[in-house]
């Protein structure tokens, strides 16, 4: 069995960002949701701890991992839009400046969340 080596070419390529944060992004929900699933469940057990989780997300620090959530949650999706691509349609050079688009795209819908929640 052969090994395969990883080139330091493939790392410098554009597209190994989009990897890697595709990657971190999907392992950084898969934790959040536990999280959530726990806070939602306080809903039906147990009131007035779900009304104090309420006001604990009132808080700046707060609002600001959620406009990360909203972002990873962005850039997951467009990534995985962007391996669909992948092994669906024919390479092109343009796909770095989709890959591009989609974190930018991210960015501005979690930028709109944000603003909407401060």
């Amino acid at each position: 069995m052969t090994k395969l080596k990883s080139s330091p070419l493939a790392r410098s390529h554009p597209l190994w960002f989009a990897y890697i944060l595709h990657r971190l992004s999907g392992l950084a929900l898969a934790l959040f949701l536990p999280i959530h699933f726990w806070v939602l469940s306080q809903a039906l057990t147990n009131s007035q701890r779900l009304d104090e989780l309420l006001l604990f997300t009132e808080l700046p620090l707060v609002k600001a991992a959620e406009f990360g959530l909203v972002f990873l949650l962005g850039v997951h999706f467009f990534g995985g839009l962007r391996i669909l691509a992948l092994e669906w349609l024919p390479w092109s050079g343009s796909q770095k400046t989709m890959a591009a688009a989609a974190v930018a795209g991210s960015f501005i819908i979690a930028v709109t969340f944000l603003l909407q929640a401060i």
